[in-house]
């Protein structure tokens, strides 16, 4: 567990994982950027979202501390496809909500069914923009962790070791 990634898994569980990341990886490398991102299958997932935010300050000449990334839930109303890939930005998937569930009728956040603490989340879509331009409104900031463990302390900026960054999600 030393020199591996962050996981809570027993072994047979973290066998199955590391596979499928293995997999993710290789066919990335194979056929090229897939359409959409499996985002809790990275390492160091602050580097893909850094990346993202440098290709969007590079296209349009933009400082990238003046960018923020606005989130779009993937609902049956904005037609949105995860096969095919964001012009800006990266579509990702992977994540589960502990607490509560996403509603797609109502396009927010509900109160979570009886019995069921986590619920997977629908795709997202993270768009990079000019922060002046980003608007959260009625948003609950949504912590995201690569596990459930929430200890460790990042010298540089106070956060968790295991801390990967806020979600707006609509409420």
């Amino acid at each position: 567990m030393k020199r591996s990634y962050p996981s809570l898994k027993p072994l047979a569980s973290y066998i199955v994982d590391f596979v499928e990341r293995l997999e993710f990886m290789q066919k990335w490398i194979d056929e090229g950027a897939p359409p959409s991102f499996w985002i809790s299958g990275f390492f160091f997932t602050q580097s893909f979202l850094t990346g993202m935010k440098q290709n969007f300050a590079r296209k349009y000449v933009i400082p990238i501390d003046e960018i923020e990334i606005d989130f779009n839930v993937f609902t049956n109303k904005n037609n949105l496809d995860k096969d095919k890939a964001p012009a800006d930005g990266a579509y990702i998937y992977g994540l589960y909500l502990e607490g509560c569930r996403w509603d797609d009728n109502h396009t927010a956040l509900e109160e979570s069914d009886p019995k069921t603490l986590f619920t997977k989340m629908p795709y997202i879509w993270l768009l990079p923009n000019k922060s002046s331009e980003i608007k959260f409104e009625h948003t609950y900031t949504c912590p995201v962790y690569k596990t459930l463990e929430r200890r460790g302390t990042l010298s540089t900026t106070g956060h968790s070791t295991n801390f990967v960054l806020f979600i707006e999600l609509p409420m």
